[in-house]
């Protein structure tokens, strides 16, 4: 049983290593393209717009609730 856990590990270790390698270019595509559409003018745009929509219904949640339990 032992020399079979042995070859598993040693074939898991194998395919880790060899899968950091190619993650790691994949991570950065990734990442890059992420970042390109976070800091796209027309999304900057659109998160400060949503957060105002944000803040803007909070106000209006806590009028509210205010009115109907305070």
């Amino acid at each position: 049983m032992k020399p079979r856990f042995i070859v598993i590990a040693i074939i898991a270790f194998i395919a880790y290593v060899f899968g950091a390698k190619a993650g790691t270019s994949r991570y950065r595509e990734i990442t890059g393209a992420f970042s390109s559409v976070w800091n796209d003018p027309k999304v900057k745009k659109a998160r400060k717009q949503a957060a105002k929509d944000v803040a803007k219904g909070r106000k209006v949640a806590a009028k509210k609730a205010k009115r109907k339990f305070g």
